[in-house]
């Protein structure tokens, strides 16, 4: 049994260390691909208007004259080694760049996956089962939330509370009050994603044999959903989460610029624009590993939430 859990262990190890390897590969590979001289580009662009011998030293100091096999084979290296090397556009190590834009991104990304899910339990609990009319607001509610764009919602939220009511600050991340738009931007279309997912599950869960029968005992219908229904409806967003995350690490860039705030994905817009290969290697690699531990909470979540998952996995690793 012991064995066997080592071997699944070792498995999602290596799992993971491929999702690194093919995310660093695709990098190099789409920034590499990007229109423009490198050389050029580290040296202010064209419109700096860099001299040729400064073309030329720039190209042979960054090994940019290389084979891209080579280009490759070094970048691989330094990476396996730690180097993450340092930022053409900001003159600063990546690493050093890193710690001063994940907080404000990991901040609002974890921020409205919660108020997503606030946003999707309210949306169930409080119209599934309680009549035709809450029922079907409800479901129209989630669909409706579910097909906004984050951006354009963004750009409503900012000209309604920003502009017209004068309630929010329109830019910035050095407070609270300016993470609540971004956030909700976010949160609203991925609420009513989650809240399409768990209306259903739910909906088939009060169907049971077991719920129908603790009905009958004389339980009411919050008292079924909190004590028997819920753990059950929960499961299939909650395998969602690890995704979900990742994509609100994704959306971040939008976001982050439209209310011009600090964080990586506005930062990763910056470094692909001007192609600054170890910034964005860097920002990608940092949202994976942060992808492969959001996957690795959300399974123990999971596996809190309904322990028979555990002891099946348990039973499958035993000889």
């Amino acid at each position: 049994m012991k064995r066997l859990a080592s071997q699944r262990l070792i498995g999602r190890i290596g799992l993971s260390l491929g999702m690194l390897f093919a995310s660093a590969t695709l990098t190099f590979l789409a920034v590499r691909m990007m229109p423009g001289d490198p050389a050029t580009i580290i040296l202010g662009g064209a419109l700096a208007n860099p001299t040729p011998g400064a073309v030329a030293a720039i190209t042979k100091e960054y090994g940019l004259d290389r084979p891209l096999i080579v280009q490759y084979g070094f970048y691989i290296w330094r990476l396996l080694h730690g180097d993450l090397g340092v930022s053409f556009s900001q003159h600063l190590r990546v690493a050093e760049v890193l710690r001063q834009q994940m907080l404000p991104t990991l901040a609002l990304a974890s921020i409205s996956l919660l108020l997503a899910w606030t946003l999707a339990l309210l949306s169930v609990f409080c119209t599934v089962r309680r009549g035709r009319v809450l029922s079907t607001i409800g479901a129209s509610f989630d669909i409706s939330a579910a097909a906004l764009p984050p951006f354009w919602l963004g750009i409503v939220l900012l000209w309604i509370f920003a502009f017209r009511l004068h309630l929010l600050p329109p830019a910035g991340s050095s407070s609270l009050a300016s993470l609540i738009m971004p956030a909700f931007s976010l949160a609203i279309p991925l609420g009513g994603f989650l809240a399409q997912v768990t209306r259903e599950s739910l909906e088939i869960a009060l169907d049971q044999p077991f719920i129908l029968s603790a009905r009958m005992r004389g339980l009411s219908l919050g008292q079924v959903l909190r004590r028997h229904a819920l753990r059950h409806a929960l499961l299939p967003g909650i395998a969602l989460s690890a995704w979900a995350l990742g994509a609100l690490l994704g959306e971040t860039a939008v976001i982050e610029a439209i209310f011009s705030r600090k964080g990586l994905g506005r930062t990763l817009v910056y470094a692909v624009s001007a192609q600054d290969m170890p910034l964005t290697t860097g920002i990608v690699l940092f949202v994976t590993v942060a992808y492969i531990f959001a996957s690795l909470g959300i399974e123990l979540i999971h596996e809190l939430v309904d322990p028979r998952l555990a002891a099946s996995r348990g039973r499958r690793d035993s000889p």
